[in-house]
């Protein structure tokens, strides 16, 4: 069993005295795991930082091993990442949410482009919290727990959309609402696909969004809680807009 393909470096770990178990997330082949011969030695240190982007060579002799990588760099993002500490904790987030939710060797072409695209923003240090937040909104797509919000669910209006349904994940207007505000999830404009009009904004949309993540997707697939790296990238972000 062999292909190539090319992808984004999610998690390295050392394997005995000298190889590494990487897990990327690639274009053809979803999120898949293998071996690199010689992946724990100093050489390859920089070629092996989450978030590269890889070119990998799968070979395996039946497709349910674990098989090994042959690896080439194309893109280091090592150093723009951990230029700053909140990206960085982002990608650390994108990347705990990506290993432990996706199911594996599943292709999702349209969330590899869009992490890509986001992992390319965080590198460069661009303004990436709208991207992050409309990437949390196709990861639920994906893992089929997509949040409905073009029309209000009671009155199927598209104006004054402003909260979520913790039950339906449907948008609810703020007339239709009335006395039921407090139960529901906000829906601030970013989710809508609005600019950051404020650093409230996002956290109110990562608390809507890690609503469905928490008690939606990562339940169904056998988790009791998010990744510990989310909650960190929530505190970092009210820490550095505080």
């Amino acid at each position: 069993m062999e292909w190539r393909d090319s992808g984004i470096l999610l998690t390295s770990r050392r394997h005995g005295e000298a190889a590494a178990i990487i897990e990327v997330f690639t274009q053809d082949h979803g999120r898949h795991a293998g071996v690199v011969q010689g992946g724990g030695a100093r050489r390859m240190a920089p070629i092996l930082q989450p978030g590269a982007q890889l070119a990998v060579s799968w070979r395996a002799r039946l497709e349910d091993h674990i098989g090994t990588f042959s690896v080439e760099p194309i893109q280091s993002r090592a150093a723009g990442l951990m230029a700053d500490a909140l990206t960085l904790a982002a990608f650390g987030t994108v990347a705990a949410l990506l290993s432990q939710g996706l199911p594996e060797r599943e292709a999702h072409p349209q969330l590899y482009a869009h992490t890509i695209t986001l992992a390319n923003s965080l590198a460069l240090g661009s303004d990436w919290l709208a991207e992050y937040v409309r990437w949390e909104l196709l990861l639920l797509r994906e893992l089929g727990y997509g949040l409905d919000l073009d029309q209000c669910a009671v009155t199927a209006q598209q104006n004054d959309l402003a909260y979520v349904s913790p039950k339906t994940g449907r948008a609810v207007s703020r007339a239709a609402a009335g006395e039921w505000a407090d139960k529901l999830l906000p829906l601030p404009d970013i989710m809508l696909g609005g600019v950051v009009s404020s650093p409230e904004n996002v956290v109110q949309a990562l608390t809507t969004t890690g609503y469905f993540l928490e008690h939606r997707a990562f339940p169904a697939l056998g988790h009791r809680q998010l990744p510990a790296a989310r909650a960190r990238l929530i505190a970092a972000l009210q820490r550095r807009f505080n």
